[in-house]
């Protein structure tokens, strides 16, 4: 059964595909990466689809989901490479695509993540200093 390879690159996924999509397929892509946040605890999803041609509102829906989960289990996602028929169809099909962040490329792509996720850290390391802080006085 094929498969969309999932690669951990530190603390973040790394998935680009390079087959037509189809609905079974990315339904399954939904449910592993899913998995591979649990098991691996990724703070990062970087979503390469240069190669996608069409992407209809079924697979648009799909990415929209996989954004939205991975956002509850505490992993930012970015999707690079998106091509300009992929952008005007799916602005034509009214979807927004909410909670995906995009980049044109994988190493922009990735400069968003790192960049997010170093302000997730500092915001939460100043939490924390600030609640010891409080705990001694």
């Amino acid at each position: 059964m094929e498969r969309i390879p999932i690669l951990k690159m530190g603390n973040l996924l790394l998935v680009t595909i390079q087959v037509d999509m189809h609905d079974r397929l990315a339904m399954m892509l939904q449910d592993d990466l899913t998995n591979r946040i649990s098991q691996t605890q990724a703070h990062g999803v970087l979503i390469d689809i240069s190669a996608l041609d069409i992407v209809d509102s079924f697979i648009g829906r799909i990415l929209a989901n996989i954004a939205r989960i991975s956002r509850v289990m505490d992993a930012q996602t970015v999707v690079v490479g998106m091509q300009p028929a992929v952008a005007i169809t799916l602005v034509e099909l009214g979807m927004s695509l909410t909670g995906i962040r995009t980049a044109l490329n994988v190493e922009k792509g990735m400069t968003l993540l790192r960049s997010s996720l170093n302000e997730t850290t500092n915001q939460v390391a100043a939490t924390k200093w600030r609640v010891d802080d409080d705990a001694e006085d």
